[in-house]
């Protein structure tokens, strides 16, 4: 007797993702005007009351996959993992917004920008760019499938958790995630308090960059 043939539109694109911090739950989020796969790593019951911890995590292919010190994405990344299985419940939305929204080719250019001594936002206005150009809409319709309507989120960009609140999701508190500070990128982090509005004090600012074996 054959097998009963199972139609690929039928398999949920979802699965277990067991990491080295813990097992989340991995799932694909397809954005139609876009063509892009965003993914929500969700981790534990996140049916409240208490604000679901999350973190919207933009992609870094630099930080995230190589390790780049020049950014701290990829720290930011394994901070949020481990936050949110320290929390025993939460969730990651890792957002197909390369480059602030720019893409890789664009941010890479950028970078050659600031290798000339331009700073991480006037080398995207010397391309022609937005200094951000990322939106928050998809995170929010990812977070409404998901059932999670209120969050705290760990960020240190006050324009993610206006953008979600636009958008209607209830952002009850906003935590810092300063990690991964180094010589590398500290002019980069000092730029986004600057110029963009980001939230990081002087002292954090000012501490060493840990080892990531401590």
């Amino acid at each position: 007797m054959s097998s009963p043939i199972i139609e690929r539109k039928d398999v949920p694109s979802e699965a277990k993702l067991p990491t080295m911090y813990g097992e989340f739950n991995i799932q694909i989020f397809h954005e139609a005007t876009t063509g892009l796969d965003h993914v929500a790593l969700t981790l534990g019951d996140m049916s409240g009351p208490d604000p679901v911890l999350i973190r919207v995590h933009s992609e870094c292919l630099t930080g995230d996959a190589f390790g780049s010190m020049r950014c701290d994405c990829g720290p930011q990344l394994q901070g949020a993992m481990s936050a949110i299985v320290e929390r025993g419940y939460g969730c990651i939305l890792y957002l197909r917004q390369e480059g602030r929204g720019i893409g890789l080719h664009a941010k890479i250019q950028a970078y050659h920008l600031q290798d000339q001594g331009a700073d991480t936002l006037d080398a995207n206005l010397m391309l022609g760019l937005p200094g951000d150009n990322r939106d928050y809409k998809i995170g929010a319709s990812m977070l409404e499938a998901l059932n999670i309507p209120c969050v705290e989120l760990l960020s240190n960009n006050p324009d993610k958790a206006e953008q979600l609140i636009a958008y209607g999701i209830d952002v009850v508190a906003r935590s810092s995630l300063v990690v991964g500070v180094g010589e590398e990128n500290r002019s980069y982090l000092e730029t986004k308090v600057e110029r963009m509005g980001h939230k990081i004090n002087q002292d954090e600012l000012n501490q060493r960059r840990l080892d990531p074996e401590e």
